[in-house]
């Protein structure tokens, strides 16, 4: 009984101590987006979906600010999250944010639970693309791009096709540069944040989804920036 509670206060300090030492505007941030996505969830009509929806935002908003804060919690914030995104995603049929949600499972979440040394001193391993590399992602993206608007136009009919096919694999692109320490994954986050808002903001607007992830995507873009600018985060600084 004492050796389970011992592991059970060492649990909770390891979560305590992964939310400890983020930037000032990161905290910031992190009160606005909960505060507007639960607003949000609430002036909206609610039902099963919507709060999935909510508890996906807000776990998967403190998710990117973990990563950009090269915290290991982005594990386990992320897979949760995600998981839930793959079913709201599902039911607006937005396809390929399915299957980019399932390869944030993969190359993103997975690592950072099962192997713990991928996300210590991050900021040791950062480094950036050369021109080869950049010829090689550019290559990765298009072959990303041509199977995704494939899944939505032949295998499921997607009514974004395109905008979906183009969020998808720009954050499919994204998450392969975080997983091998990139900085310019920021690029892609930035701009699938901008399409993504265009995706889940045309969703919302034909009536297959609500507001709430439109504006948490307009989060994860200042989030982004925040990477750019802030200078007590690591990724560019």
């Amino acid at each position: 009984m004492k050796v389970q509670l011992k592991a059970d206060i060492f649990k909770l300090k390891w979560y305590i101590n992964q939310m400890r030492g983020w930037s000032f505007k990161t905290y910031l941030l992190l009160m606005l987006g909960i505060g507007i996505i639960i607003g949000t969830t609430v002036a909206s009509p609610i039902d099963q979906i919507s709060l999935l929806t909510m508890v996906a935002a807000i776990l998967g908003f403190t998710c990117t600010l973990a990563i950009t804060n090269a915290r290991q919690i982005n594990g386990i914030l992320g897979l949760i999250s995600a998981t839930i995104y793959i079913i709201v995603s599902v039911y607006a049929q937005n396809y390929a944010n399915v299957i980019l949600q399932g390869v944030y499972i993969v190359i993103l979440d997975l690592p950072v639970l099962l192997l713990p040394s991928w996300s210590k001193d991050t900021e040791k391993h950062i480094h950036g693309l050369t021109l080869t590399k950049w010829l090689l992602t550019i290559i990765f993206f298009a072959v990303v791009l041509v199977l995704l608007y494939l899944l939505d136009t032949k295998i499921f009919t997607s009514p974004r096709p395109l905008i979906d096919a183009t969020a998808g694999a720009i954050g499919i692109t994204g998450s392969l540069l975080c997983t091998l320490h990139f900085r310019e994954q920021y690029y892609f986050w930035t701009i699938q944040g901008v399409l993504s808002i265009i995706l889940w903001g045309v969703t919302a607007f034909q009536g297959d989804a609500n507001l709430t992830l439109f504006l948490t995507y307009i989060l994860y873009l200042i989030n982004d920036l925040l990477a750019f600018t802030d200078k007590l985060v690591s990724w560019f600084h």
